[in-house]
Order: C-alpha cells, then structure tokens, then sequence
C-alpha cells in the first residue's frame, strides 16, 4: 500500500512540474568570463528606489559609492535622509552590515539582501563554471551551495537577459539590469519567486 502512495505522489510530483525549469539545457563550449563585461561598473551611482519586504513598503534613494580603499557602500535612505540600510563589500567581496532597520534587522532579511546585492555587483567565483544553451540563451552556470547561479545572454553573451539564483529545480530570485549607460545599468530589478521581496531601482541622473 505504501509502495502504490509512493507512486501517486511520484506521477503526481512529475505531472504538476516537479521537473526541473533547466532540464532542457546542454554544456557547450564558451568563454565563461564574457559575463564579466556585465558587471556594473558603480562610482557614485544613485537610483530612485521601491522595496517590497514582507509587509513593509519602502521607498527612497539607493546610493552605490566606490570608497577610496576599494570598498563599495550601498546605502538605502528615504528623501529627508531617513536611512534604512547602510551595507559594505569590501574589494573581496567580504560584506558587512553598518546598519538595517530595526524591524528589518533579522538575519533571514539580512542574508537575503547580502545575496541579493552580490548578484547586482555580478562579481562570481568562475573556477567552477561552465557554459550551456537551450534554444534560446546561453548560460553561465556558477555551482553553489544550495543550487546554482545562472547568468543568461543571448548566444553570442552581447546582451544580458538576466540572473537566476535557484535551487536544483527551479529560481528563486531573478535579477534584471537593462539599459546600460557608461557600464551602469539604467534599471535594475530583483525579485523573488517563493515570497513577496521585490527591490526596484531607476537610475537618477544627479
């Protein structure tokens, strides 16, 4: 009897879409490096921002600043100078929490935002990485723990359709930078798909 329910659920699993979204995707032979010239290249960079955490609604100025010592701070505030988080990665990448919003400062929240940002800065460890395709995209696919992060271009890797962290099956946070000027990118999205936290930025030109 258990054997049969172990079944059902198996056909059931494979018929609502338990199939993995990259399923269709093959290694192919491709330069995993063409992702770098996607990385945003922030000095001083401001952008007029929307985040959806939770229940919570924010809105304000994002601010990315390239500090003397190679370190980048990301300082979220609203307009009368409110702030809400204030973020540093340092020129490894190390990140460190200056400041979060008391009722935000969980470390669910914060390591969601730390992971979130480090796709926008597009800074991944390629020792591991490799290319595939589907009919469409070519893929930089970079193993993590938990899954993989997938950097997705058109095939020739001119043009960035967007990121994807995701477990084995399927994303869960998808990011978008569109509309590059200078190597920044005028819009930048990220969203994700299991729960409602969503950051949109609009480039503001000072």
């Amino acid at each position: 009897m258990r054997y049969l329910v172990l079944n059902s659920l198996l056909a059931i699993c494979l018929l609502c879409g338990c199939r993995s979204t990259y399923r269709s995707l093959q290694r192919a032979e491709g330069e995993v490096a063409c992702v770098r010239q996607f990385r945003p290249a922030f000095t001083n960079t401001l952008y007029s921002t929307q985040v959806n955490v939770l229940k919570h609604h924010l809105s304000g100025l994002l601010f990315f600043k390239q500090m003397e010592d190679s370190s980048l701070r990301v300082v979220f505030a609203n307009e009368m100078g409110f702030k809400f988080f204030d973020f540093e990665f340092d020129k490894k990448g190390v990140f460190t929490k200056h400041y979060l919003l008391p009722k935000m400062d969980k470390p669910a929240i914060v390591k969601t935002l730390q992971q979130d940002f480090e796709l926008v800065l597009l800074r991944p460890d390629l020792r591991e990485a490799y290319v595939a395709r589907d009919k469409v995209h070519q893929y930089v696919v970079v193993p993590t723990d938990k899954g993989n992060n997938y950097y997705i271009t058109d095939p020739g890797c001119t043009e960035l359709v967007r990121i994807e962290k995701a477990s084995p099956r399927k994303p869960v946070v998808q990011v978008w930078m569109q509309h590059y000027r200078d190597q920044v990118p005028d819009t930048i999205r990220i969203q994700h798909t299991g729960f409602n936290f969503n950051i949109s930025l609009q480039r503001v030109e000072k």
